[in-house]
């Protein structure tokens, strides 16, 4: 069965209301499209920081998981799955999280497990990656500087994730960044991450990110659609819009994995150096 899905690259920040004005233009555009799975930023429920350096004064507004925020993302997603990011309440303690939603609610949520920089100082860090089913098809999600460690994704891989969604607030480098952002260095690593987890696990992978000036911090945009041999099949460059891409996902994961299953050929016997070297 074909699906239609989109990545998104736009601005977001702390104005809760502009931002809810967004994401319903984005999904109301991508609903008259035929999109059905929409992957929107990182943060983009109240904005990321405003810099990487930890100042504790410098938090998004903080959203239950359960509240108010959270079902009029889900109302607004109505017929169509939408995964979006924000940052979650649990009591006294922050988590950077992503949720996913259709009009009957939630289908499943992460809180980031990888932390670049000072962003410890403010959240908390999740503990793991699952997959979840959704009516797009068996789904994984994660967030930013989580695509960097390959775990994240073989994980999700592991766990039957046929897509999987990556929400960023991806800066340009903050030391010699280039005066174009899609020659930056940060750009390029963005994109090959993006590409190298969907070969190496033989998934369909949506990026989204965040664009424009946000404090000290310019995203790179660079939202794309992946398909599970590694290629590019939609982006929007740095200047931000919507990745469209239409797959018939079961067909193509077949085919990436009819000769060369990189899952069914793994030899976990041989990696125990990774498990030893994860205890130190």
């Amino acid at each position: 069965m074909m699906l239609r899905m989109g990545a998104v690259a736009a601005p977001f920040d702390r104005d809760l209301e502009a931002d809810f004005a967004r994401i319903e233009h984005l999904v109301a555009a991508a609903r008259a499209d035929g999109v059905r799975l929409l992957a929107l930023p990182e943060a983009c429920l109240g904005g990321y920081l405003l810099s990487m350096d930890g100042d504790p004064g410098d938090v998004p507004p903080a959203l239950d998981p359960d509240g108010p925020e959270i079902r009029r993302l889900a109302a607004i997603a109505g017929d169509m799955v939408v995964c979006a990011g924000y940052c979650e309440a649990a009591g006294p303690v922050r988590y950077n999280a992503a949720v996913c939603v259709t009009g009957d609610g939630v289908l499943g949520r992460h809180r980031k497990v990888h932390q670049p920089l000072s962003e410890d100082a403010l959240f908390a860090a999740g503990t793991g990656f699952a997959a979840f089913d959704t009516p797009a098809g068996r789904l994984g999600m994660m967030i930013c500087y989580d695509k960097a460690f390959p775990e994240s994704a073989r994980a999700l891989a592991l766990d039957g994730a046929e897509i999987v969604v990556c929400v960023s607030a991806w800066p340009a480098s903050r030391t010699n960044p280039a005066p174009d952002l899609a020659d930056d260095r940060w750009t390029r690593r963005f994109d090959l991450f993006d590409r190298a987890r969907a070969l190496e696990n033989q998934v369909v992978w949506l990026s989204a990110n965040q664009t424009g000036a946000f404090g000290t911090l310019r995203f790179v945009g660079s939202a794309k659609i992946v398909d599970p041999g590694g290629d590019v099949i939609a982006r929007t460059g740095v200047p931000g819009g919507v990745a469209v891409a239409e797959l018939d996902v079961r067909r193509v994961l077949e085919t990436a994995r009819r000769s060369m299953g990189h899952l069914r050929d793994r030899r976990p016997d041989a990696y125990g150096v990774v498990a030893a070297a994860g205890g130190s």
